[in-house]
């Protein structure tokens, strides 16, 4: 397969790309020498949290006002004012934020009262907290006009896990001028440095607004349209803050259980089960640096479940961890923010492997610590899993060392063991897995970031070593990026508890866009930003770097619309050349080599309406044969308590495989959200996919009747063929959680 004039039309464009890149202004700024202070007021009367700012506090407290816009464009007159001002007393530091808005209620756009809800798609406002100073990391709380909550706990402003839940209230009012949120964040929440008795602190700290109507972004201080304002590096000071000593803040969740089970099997026998079942979490906040979580007879049977896919890759499927125990501090753990390896994945843990569907297995308990300062970061994690009648009783241990060094760079390692305990009476063996990492992060400048990660494993089922990197180099000033990616899995590496996304190969994908942001003609009142570029894919076999497949992903259609509606037109060459055959969706693609091409055409209206639709075409030829692949999605949400999903995927084979086969497989979504209030919601979704003939719904109904403690009813049931029924379940479960 000659590959030559692609590689050097390649190169030609990257270096194309980077000379005029040279030429071009950054605007980019650097963060300022002296960063800007806040001043937070104390109150001796706690404040009313009920979104209207009448406590006597809110007439003395100073205003924050001064933002800076990032988009749509940097810099300039914003159309959306903001006012924020601080406060705090010994348990809780308050917001009092009032957005203004001329439209009032009529201007407000909020698609629906989910927890964590997508921040693009909404009004919002949100403030992040450094309380340690390390201008490294943050913790952001988001509210919408309608008092949604959203937490996140962020990185170096690359790593988000938005899946992490803190104790914190915010209520808000809607009026004809706006909207106004009311925070308040307990102290025992934003874990902090020990200070004197009478002695005064400042933290890190910045605020940030999406109007989403004219998708008009502000924020406080300045930063970088490249950057977020999560970018702690350019945060203000908090100052004023006279803390109480850190309190025990030791949190206990315990939850109780009913769940009733049918299944039926494939010769129809019929079998019921039903159990009562109770366990919880602690967390014990030990200082401000460390914290330890216990789990005992955990459960999660409210964690929102997969969606049924169609794999049209030769690839393994991501499904990423929703589980609430190992969502916090995930991010310390090697490979956590890189996509196709990662020595430690924690949805490996409470799951029988993959030859048994990945079914679940309790998890008997756990134990996690993390410890975490600006210098360095010690973390650990031991987990035991319960043996079953096809698969041993297992235990997952990870201990993790991170050191910090200059203004925003890491490097660190990581040891994980994996034991599959022996039971002689059902035929299992001992089985041990271990890896050992080495990762790291370097930002010498704001606009760069490199990352770089080397892992070995060992497992004694082939007493083989196994080898795995990663390592990816991304410039980001204002109106370009330039990157590099590459992946590496030999064909021994398997690690016993975490995720690859296939083996024996190299990855590399190298690219680029340019960002055009018009400010003159017509299309300056239509298009927010334009992003041409090309990407390369480009796969090798990684024992002896033979090209197995190079495709290029050439866009020179990306628009962002100023109400964030988004056009695409793409073009897709691939050379291919197998050395050994494999299965797609069943079908066997037989070695040998291939070359096609395929198109791509994606458009989405605007998602923050109350009506918004979305299609996407993928035609041309695939392998030996042709695909097409039609998605249609649609949303209708009358009202933020309302939301109604309706998802399609068609695909159309033609001459596919070695058997020559024409064929389609649909996939069906349903999906529907009901929300009284913020608090009480009930959603479900139905999935039918032609390719297995299995349906499955799912309906969960929820009611938070104090912060992060919920009831939940939760049904599941599974069709076969036919609509024969394969599983059905029911799930009663409360948690209560108390914070000392």
């Amino acid at each position: 397969m000659r590959i030559s004039p692609v590689l050097f039309f390649i190169y030609f464009f990257l270096v194309a790309i980077s000379v005029c890149a040279q030429v071009e202004h950054e605007g980019n700024f650097p963060p300022p020498d002296v960063p800007p202070l806040v001043r937070a007021v104390t109150t001796e009367e706690p404040v009313r949290i009920d979104g209207t700012l009448d406590d006597e506090i809110w007439r003395k407290a100073p205003v924050v006002k001064d933002f800076f816009r990032i988009e749509p464009r940097q810099g300039g007159t914003y159309q959306f004012a903001t006012f924020v001002q601080l406060a705090f007393d010994r348990k809780y530091l308050y917001l009092g934020v009032y957005c203004r808005d001329t439209l009032g209620k009529k201007g407000v756009r909020v698609q629906d009262l989910r927890r964590d809800f997508y921040f693009s798609e909404n009004d919002n406002f949100y403030v992040c907290i450094d309380a340690q100073n390390t201008q490294r990391s943050c913790l952001c709380f988001f509210t919408t006009p309608f008092g949604n909550q959203r937490d996140a706990q962020v990185f170096d402003d690359t790593f988000t896990d938005t899946d992490w839940d803190a104790l914190w209230k915010v209520k808000t009012s809607v009026s004809d001028s706006g909207y106004v949120a009311e925070y308040a964040i307990p102290f025992s929440t934003l874990r902090y440095n020990r200070t004197s008795p009478g002695d005064s602190t400042s933290w890190g700290i910045s605020f940030s607004r999406l109007a989403r109507r004219e998708f008009e972004q502000t924020a406080f201080p300045a930063v970088p349209q490249a950057f977020s304002p999560q970018r702690m590096t350019y945060a203000a000071q908090l100052e004023g803050l006279t803390l109480p000593p850190p309190a025990v803040n030791l949190r206990l969740q315990p939850y109780g259980l009913y769940q009733w089970d049918k299944t039926i099997d494939t010769g129809g026998n019929s079998v019921e089960d039903t159990k009562v079942k109770a366990g919880g979490e602690i967390k014990w906040a030990l200082n401000p640096y460390s914290v330890l979580d216990l789990t005992f007879n955990t459960d999660f049977a409210q964690a929102d479940v997969d969606r049924a896919v169609n794999n049209l890759t030769r690839f393994n499927v991501f499904f990423p961890e929703r589980r609430q125990f190992f969502l916090e501090n995930s991010g310390v753990y090697a490979g956590a923010d890189i996509t196709n390896i990662k020595p430690f994945f924690s949805r490996t843990i409470g799951l029988a492997n993959a030859q048994f569907n990945a079914a679940p297995i309790p998890i008997d308990a756990g134990i996690r610590y993390t410890d975490r300062d600006e210098k360095r970061t010690w973390a650990g994690l031991y987990v035991h899993q319960q043996g079953t009648e096809y698969q041993g009783a297992a235990n997952f241990a990870v201990a993790r060392y991170l050191k910090n060094y200059g203004k925003q760079n890491n490097m660190g390692v990581m040891l994980t063991h994996r034991l599959d305990e022996s039971d002689p009476e059902k035929g299992f063996e001992a089985h041990h897995n271990t890896t050992l990492s080495w990762d790291g992060f370097i930002r010498p400048r704001d606009e760069i970031t490199i990352q770089y990660l080397a892992t070995a494993s060992r497992d004694n089922s082939n007493d083989s070593l196994g080898f795995a990197a990663s390592f990816y180099a991304g410039w980001f000033p204002q109106k370009w990026y330039m990157g590099w990616w590459t992946d590496v899995v030999d064909s021994r590496y398997t690690p016993g508890m975490g995720y690859i996304f296939g083996q024996n190969t190299v990855r590399h994908n190298p690219g680029g866009y340019y960002i055009w942001r018009p400010t003159k003609g017509w299309w300056s009142k239509w298009i927010r930003r334009q992003d041409p570029g090309l990407f390369v894919r480009w796969y090798q076999n990684a024992q002896n770097l033979k090209t197995q497949e190079l495709s290029l992903y050439i866009f020179p259609i990306y628009l962002f619309t100023k109400s964030n509606a988004q056009i695409e037109y793409a073009l897709y060459p691939y050379w291919q050349n197998f050395e050994e055959s494999f299965s797609i969706l069943g079908r066997t693609i037989a070695a040998g080599k291939y070359s096609y091409f395929r198109q791509q055409f994606r458009y989405s209206t605007d998602a923050s309406k109350k009506i918004s639709a979305s299609v996407d075409l993928e035609f041309g030829g695939y392998y030996s044969g042709k695909l097409s692949t039609l998605s249609l999605g649609g949303r209708v949400a009358p009202l933020p308590n309302i939301a109604l999903t309706l998802d399609y995927e068609h695909n159309r084979f033609r001459d596919f495989g070695m058997e020559r086969e024409t064929f389609a497989v649909d996939l069906y979504t349903l999906g529907l959200r009901l929300a009284y209030n913020p608090r009480i919601q009930l959603s479900t979704f139905y999935q039918y996919n032609s390719f297995d003939e299995r349906g499955r719904w799912n309906i969960r109904g929820s009611w938070e009747f104090a912060p992060l403690s919920f009831l939940y009813l939760v049904f599941n049931e599974n069709t076969l063929e036919d609509h024969v029924l394969n599983n059905r379940n029911f799930i009663s479960k409360v948690s209560y959680l108390k914070q000392f």
